[in-house]
């Protein structure tokens, strides 16, 4: 078939593909029974008792007897534990991070672009207060956090704009912004700055300020951000104290990836 690629290709595997759509389900859910697979993955009652019972013979899901409802095997973790191991980008950011969350006493996120959001792969909480719970692998929306911002402001203008046509903007606080050419006018400000802010908008309390960090191209590949929280913090305090320390750590890192 060529050059085609995707779920229409010879190459792709349909079953494999049913196994890891499975997987991502329980990202939503602690526990699922066959019916909530089924429909949660958009498959057949057959095919989810297919997958679910193979899943849990390979140690990934786990049966309950009693409710004969499913949950994710702490084997699950080996997958994304390879990324974490073995990805040169979070070993280059590995001595960066420490010595900024050292510096500023805050928490400190590395965090990667998939698709429309941001997922975090390093964390480090500040010892101030008790921050929000986001484990390793949480996914933020791109426009509601200054991360995925910052992402964005290494793109062309072209690329932001028909990103923004199609776009779902969601009110995740009274404070996200939704407005699109607002949205735009944030992120061709950090793209001046070389550092994008987010006040409130994803998390009540939470003002957060981040630079992208690039690869030898100069394409965005992480952002490393600084999380603070209200009242103990405004968004100009951050802005000033923290925008040049989170700037400089970025480009730190991505000198170190070359």
């Amino acid at each position: 078939m060529g050059e085609e690629t995707g779920k229409t290709s010879e190459l792709f595997i349909s079953a494999l593909g049913k196994g890891l759509v499975v997987l991502e389900a329980f990202r939503h859910h602690e526990s699922m029974n066959l019916t909530d697979i089924a429909k949660s993955c958009g498959m057949t009652s057959g095919s989810a008792q297919r997958i679910a019972y193979t899943l849990e013979q390979l140690g990934y899901l786990i049966k309950d007897p009693a409710t004969r409802r499913y949950r994710l095997g702490v084997k699950a973790l080996a997958l994304g534990y390879s990324y974490l191991s073995n990805e040169k980008l979070l070993q280059s950011a590995h001595s960066v991070v420490h010595r900024l969350h050292q510096e500023c006493g805050e928490s400190v996120n590395l965090s990667v672009p998939d698709g429309t959001n941001m997922v975090f792969v390093m964390r480090l909480h500040s010892y101030r207060h008790i921050p929000v719970y986001m484990p390793i692998g949480t996914r933020i929306p791109q426009f509601a956090s200054a991360s995925g911002r910052a992402v964005l402001s290494w793109g062309s203008m072209e690329a932001l704009d028909e990103r923004l046509k199609t776009a779902k903007l969601e009110k995740h606080t009274p404070r996200t912004t939704v407005d699109k050419a607002a949205l735009r006018r944030l992120v061709v400000e950090a793209r001046n700055n070389g550092y994008a802010y987010a006040d409130e908008e994803f998390y009540h309390g939470d003002v957060n300020v981040a630079a992208a960090i690039l690869d030898e191209a100069q394409n965005p590949v992480a952002a490393l951000s600084i999380s603070v929280p209200k009242p103990r913090w405004s968004l100009d305090k951050a802005r000033k104290q923290l925008g040049p320390l989170v700037l400089r750590a970025a480009r730190a890192i991505g000198a170190s990836k070359t």
